[in-house]
């Protein structure tokens, strides 16, 4: 029944395939043409299908992982299982839905947080430092924050792209949830200079933490004060 079940699946998100969205994702790493608001609209139909969702993750399927993603019950991935996921979550929307919408919700997320900081794939790594931009916001306590600045001043600059965004956001955040370390988060992102010229949409924040930290400071001062 449920390789019957994949089989339809497959079929359906093969149907909703449109080349111009694949165009866009793949301009993102990612290599599906499935619309994001189509496969949710799937997701609701199946509800939470544990074990159909282990079935699609097995297809290797970009656009059926992503639904897999959707109709898990994260609580019943085991830590292994989790780890063994994440590394094969080559494709950026599957590596960032799997860590926001899984392994967030499950009681191994500082396990595998520690794991992944210190792991030498950069891919893997960039997990590490979405669950530590996490805890800097959620849960600070007894995280060393000067140390995280300290390898963020370090290694930053010439890391590759995926996990740079991702050490980035945490410096971002340790920047505008931390008034202790905010000086030294904008001096360090105004050093390294890491994403200052990236293209930035008018009425959008720049993720050039400097410009984040300094906005996002200034939309909180402005709330706190109305």
């Amino acid at each position: 029944m449920a390789e019957t079940t994949v089989a339809e699946l497959m079929a359906e998100l093969a149907a909703l395939e449109d080349p111009k969205a694949r165009a866009v994702n793949e301009r993102h790493g990612d290599d599906h043409g499935v619309n994001l608001s189509k496969l949710r609209a799937i997701a609701k139909r199946l509800k939470t299908q544990h074990d159909l969702s282990r079935d699609l993750w097995k297809t290797g399927d970009t656009a059926a992982r992503l639904l897999a993603l959707l109709v898990c019950r994260p609580k019943n991935f085991k830590l292994d299982e989790l780890d063994t996921m994440l590394r094969e979550a080559r494709v950026p929307k599957v590596h960032d839905w799997l860590v926001n919408y899984v392994v967030k919700k499950t009681p191994y997320a500082e396990d595998l947080r520690v794991t992944w900081l210190a792991d030498p794939d950069p891919v893997v790594a960039s997990a590490g430092w979405a669950l530590t931009t996490e805890r800097v916001t959620k849960n600070p306590d007894g995280l060393d924050l000067p140390g995280l600045l300290d390898v963020i001043e370090a290694e930053m600059k010439t890391a590759p792209d995926r996990l740079q965004w991702a050490m980035n956001h945490t410096l971002a955040q340790i920047g505008i949830d931390h008034p202790d370390h905010r000086a030294r988060a904008l001096a360090i992102g105004e050093r390294l200079e890491v994403l200052k010229d990236y293209p930035t949409p008018p009425g959008c924040t720049s993720p050039y933490a400097p410009a984040w930290i300094t906005e996002i400071v200034r939309r909180q001062s402005n709330t706190a004060s109305t």
